[in-house]
C-alpha cells in the first residue's frame, strides 16, 4: 500500500468565553496514515506555542451530528447565528475550553481523511511490526 502524505486544514476556531465574545484561535487539524484512527488538533496559543490534542478521528466523524464523548474530548453539533457550527470541549489537568469550529471545514477535512483511508479500513494501514518493534526497543 502506498503512504499518503499527511492531511492538514488550517482553521480560525472561536475560543467560548462566558459572558463575553468568542476570541478566535488559529487551528491545524492533521491527519496521517501512520496513526490511521486517530485525527490531530493543535491550538496556537501565547504567540508560537501549540498545544495538541489527538483524538479519534470517529469521535470527530460522529460528533457532528450527535453529541459524544466522555473522556477529555467531546464533541457536539450546534448553532450559532443561523450557521451550524461543531462545538469541541477539552479538558485537562491544565484547564478546560469549549470551541466552535466550522462544519463545513471540518466535513471536507473527514471528507479528505476518507478519501485517504476509508471508514473500516484504517488496520490494514498498520506496521504491526513495527509497532512490536517500537515497544520491544521502549
Amino acid at each position: 500500500m502506498t503512504a499518503v502524505p499527511t492531511i492538514t486544514t488550517d482553521l480560525v476556531v472561536d475560543l467560548v468565553v462566558p459572558g463575553g465574545p468568542p476570541l478566535p484561535v488559529t487551528s491545524q487539524f492533521s491527519y496521517s496514515t501512520s496513526d490511521p484512527f486517530a485525527v490531530t488538533l493543535r491550538f496556537l496559543v501565547e504567540g508560537d506555542q501549540w498545544v495538541t490534542w489527538i483524538f479519534a478521528r470517529e469521535l470527530l466523524e460522529h460528533g457532528i451530528t450527535s453529541p459524544l464523548g466522555e473522556g477529555d474530548v467531546q464533541i457536539w453539533p450546534g448553532d450559532r447565528d443561523g450557521a451550524r457550527c461543531v462545538f469541541l470541549h477539552t479538558r485537562s489537568p491544565h484547564g478546560a475550553a469549549t470551541f466552535m469550529l466550522p462544519l463545513t471545514i471540518i466535513v471536507e477535512f473527514l471528507l479528505n481523511t476518507f478519501a485517504a483511508v476509508p471508514s473500516g479500513t484504517e488496520s490494514e494501514f498498520l506496521d504491526i511490526d513495527a509497532e512490536i518493534a517500537e515497544l520491544r526497543a521502549g
